[in-house]
């Protein structure tokens, strides 16, 4: 597996990392906690050196996963995980709005250094922009454990590019992560000049579009009941007959390229930039197989001028999330 660094840190990580959610939260009920450390462990004997999670994905469960399954590998691996939700205090598995007051920030780093058991936290994200909280401050808190020795490194999640400015001259962003993908075009607009400009890194997640561009769902697909596809509008079954053409089109590349279409689109995103860095998510090991040989598929420049051609011209129909969760993005 090649590294990439992200941005102009020092932060070396393997091109492909593993998000890490779906195993523990949001797609159907939780996976099975050894099976999924026997696929953590693999992923390191495949060369992945990049982690992701969070506290709230469990909430907690995903995080104790990590630390556990990753705990022979100390120095070995990057891990990073996220702040900023605030729990519900009764310890149900929903969050219950924003936080990311200093305070709150120190308090989450503690806890998520003890269930990763972990010495400093790789690389520290927020998780959603809290309006209430000025980004300077919520860089100040985290410029503080990094001076401590907690943290490694900063991150944003789906920041805007004025945030991602803000925050960087307060504490030197290391990388941000938003969705990214051929269906989900959005951070090439503001974002990836800024990150450029900036010297920062990205970490696409999402970028099989939760798994509609491996080719393996189409219109006809039920989810789970606790399935959080069930309810984003991109995933009704009208727009995934629409948005099949997009498929299609990476099924034919696919072809020729002797791949898969989820290696097509994986190949894309690694083509873009070299300090792009995409966390597909699985909890299989014969996909983690698929997505990992993504890094060895070459597109050159004439496919990928056939398939931004072709890309432009289909229309993704649906939102990505529903109101409530879009106006938490690209602030």
């Amino acid at each position: 597996m090649q590294k990439r660094k992200l941005g102009n840190s020092n932060l070396e990580v393997s091109a492909l990392g593993l998000g890490c959610m779906g195993m523990s939260f949001s797609y159907g009920p939780a996976a099975d906690k050894q099976e999924m450390i026997s696929l953590l462990r693999s992923a390191v004997n495949r060369g992945v050196t990049f982690f992701d999670t969070a506290e709230v994905y469990g909430p907690f469960t995903n995080e104790e996963l990590l630390g556990e399954a990753l705990s022979p590998f100390r120095g070995q691996v990057v891990i990073a995980t996220k702040f900023g939700f605030k729990l519900d205090p009764k310890g149900g598995p929903k969050w219950v709005g924003l936080d990311s007051r200093p305070q709150h920030i120190k308090k989450v780093a503690e806890a998520s250094l003890k269930r990763l058991r972990i010495d400093a936290i790789d690389l520290f994200y927020q998780h959603r922009v809290d309006p209430d909280v000025p980004i300077e401050d919520v860089a100040g808190a985290v410029k503080d454990l990094i001076q401590e020795g907690k943290v490694k490194n900063f991150g944003l999640s789906e920041a805007g590019a004025q945030t991602i400015r803000r925050a960087h001259a307060v504490q030197r962003l290391t990388a941000v992560q938003s969705e990214y993908s051929l269906w989900t075009r959005g951070p090439e607009a503001e974002v990836l000049p800024t990150l450029e400009e900036l010297g920062i890194g990205f970490v696409p997640y999402s970028p099989l579009g939760k798994g509609f561009l491996t080719g393996k769902i189409n219109e006809n697909t039920a989810f789970d009941s606790s399935d959080f596809r069930n309810t984003l509008p991109r995933f009704t079954p009208e727009a995934r007959k629409a948005n099949q053409a997009l498929v299609d089109l990476l099924g034919q590349i696919a072809e020729r390229k002797k791949a898969t279409p989820a290696q097509i689109a994986l190949a894309w995103l690694l083509a873009q930039k070299p300090w792009i860095v995409p966390i597909p998510g699985t909890r299989k090991l014969e996909r983690l197989d698929e997505n990992i040989g993504a890094a060895a598929v070459e597109l050159k420049s004439d496919d990928l001028r056939e398939i931004e051609s072709a890309a432009s011209r289909i229309a993704v129909q649906g939102a990505r999330y529903p109101e409530q969760l879009e106006r938490m993005t690209g602030r």
